[in-house]
């Protein structure tokens, strides 16, 4: 091999079951180290062969980085043809086939924008990821689990294509026999698993929502009309938002900002920008979860922007006022929260039922007080007094607007609103709220309610020989060591 010529590796050196070993378990410092030793390759060559920097190979090789992305995992296999199943992948495309001495570059690594928006780039994209991800066994599902998301610059500048008009489709040899009638049942499915997000987060029904994104792949790979096509890209794009949801609320950071941009760039190739925004929103409100308010605040004037070119509803307008808001509120700046605030609510007193998508249903008053109360809370933290009463006050409208019904969100408003009245001195409503709330959280598989009640539970701590407190920080921790 040369400098620039991937694999293949001798079947030799990929038998070793040290090799093996660290393949499996994504040890990439000991994978390089013995393909070097006995695989004969230099690192340039280890660079040259997976599109990675010598000085980025040097630093996995180091122990100094570690490999989470699932783009590099896939140039590792594809450039050393290293078996996708001893990676944890589905099988490469390139499996099966005589070897090449210069494969393909894989989709998601091409340079090109214009290349890289393509619909059947997505198809790809999706595939590759749905099908590693339904093989992922728990030590692989742990490791997704300490990704960490992409932020800043790099993050928005891979959402840039976004803004530009979606490339053609090729079109593939197999032809397709789907209708409308199909295309509306997977719609429907599409709907179904969204509620069951909303209610119950993810856990277990996250594989279910992989494995029908995975079947709507299956469809688009063969030749169907454009309509049939455009509308099975849109269900691909509402099923992969749900999966990003589902994989953020299970804790895996990183997974759902895989699926969250697989679902921008379906809603692109399917021409749903409302819907792009959406997803846009989802990928903002994981950055303020991460305390990177300044990169939220970026994604939502991206999101603002496509939407100011075409027709939004007023739902989908106010949500993106909200985020805006919260990232104010996470930034300290009182009169941009406020102003934003305002905005939302008199845009989403324009809007009318069954007017937008289901989609955006769930954006009603409730949700909207209950989005302020939780950002009222925020800053209540830093100042009690000015801003407590009012946060509880918006969040008792979310609660009676909204219900059990709600899950999720019922107990994250029980939570927050047990935090306040903690921040207001009433321990009584606090014990009272804090009880609600554990009831609610044990029939929730979200890890996000679980983090909001870690952080209530310091609230619980030093509060004299009180009973009723005990009581309350006993069963906050007996759920978070379930």
């Amino acid at each position: 091999m040369d400098a620039i010529t991937p694999g293949p590796l001798d079947p030799d050196v990929l038998d070793r079951d040290d090799l093996r070993r660290a393949l499996a378990e994504h040890d990439f410092a000991g994978a390089f180290s013995l393909i070097k030793k006995w695989g004969g390759l230099s690192q340039n060559r280890i660079a040259s062969a997976c599109r990675l920097t010598p000085g980025k190979v040097s630093t996995i090789i180091r122990g100094k980085h570690q490999v989470t992305s699932f783009d590099v995992i896939c140039r590792i296999s594809d450039g050393l043809r290293i078996p996708g199943r001893m990676l944890g992948l589905a099988d490469r495309s390139w499996e099966g086939q005589p070897t090449s001495p210069d494969p393909p570059m894989p989709p998601a690594s091409r340079s090109s924008q214009d290349s890289s928006w393509r619909p059947t780039t997505t198809v790809k994209l999706t595939a590759d990821l749905t099908r590693s991800d339904l093989v992922m066994d728990r030590r692989a599902a742990t490791r997704a689990l300490a990704g960490a998301a992409v932020t800043g610059a790099a993050l928005l500048d891979s959402l840039e294509g976004w803004l530009q008009a979606a490339p053609s489709t090729e079109r593939a040899r197999r032809r397709g026999r789907l209708g409308r009638r199909e295309v509306e049942q997977l719609e429907a499915t599409a709907r179904a698993f969204r509620a069951w997000d909303h209610r119950f987060g993810g856990g277990l029904r996250r594989k279910a929502v992989i494995g029908q994104l995975n079947e709507v792949v299956g469809h688009l790979e063969e030749h169907q009309a454009p309509d049939i096509e455009r509308g099975l890209f849109r269900v691909m794009a509402y099923l992969g938002g749900t999966a990003a949801t589902m994989a953020w609320d299970s804790g895996m950071q990183k997974q759902a900002q895989s699926y969250y941009q697989l679902a921008l760039r379906a809603a692109h190739a399917g021409g749903d920008h409302a819907f792009g925004a959406n997803v846009i929103a989802g990928m903002a409100r994981q950055m303020l979860y991460r305390d990177r308010p300044h990169d939220a605040l970026e994604l939502v004037h991206l999101a603002q922007k496509r939407t100011r070119q075409t027709i939004g509803g007023p739902r989908v307008h106010a949500m993106l006022h909200t985020r805006e808001a919260w990232a104010y509120a996470a930034m300290g700046r009182d009169a941009a929260f406020r102003r934003a605030t305002e905005e939302a609510t008199a845009v989403l007193a324009e809007a009318e039922r069954g007017e937008e998508p289901y989609w955006i249903a769930y954006f009603d008053e409730a949700e909207l007080a209950g989005v302020t109360g939780g950002r009222l809370l925020d800053l209540a933290r830093q100042d009690p007094r000015q801003y407590a009463e009012n946060a509880a006050d918006s969040i008792r409208q979310a609660l009676a607007t909204r219900g059990p019904e709600a899950g999720r969100s019922h107990a994250l408003d029980l939570i927050g609103l047990a935090e306040c009245d903690f921040l207001l001195g009433d321990v009584v409503s606090a014990v009272d709220h804090t009880r609600q709330a554990v009831a609610v959280a044990e029939r929730t598989q979200s890890v996000r309610v679980r983090t909001q009640l870690g952080q209530l539970y310091p609230y619980t701590v030093g509060k004299g020989s009180s009973r009723a407190v005990s009581e309350a920080r006993t069963m906050i921790r007996d759920l978070l060591s379930s």
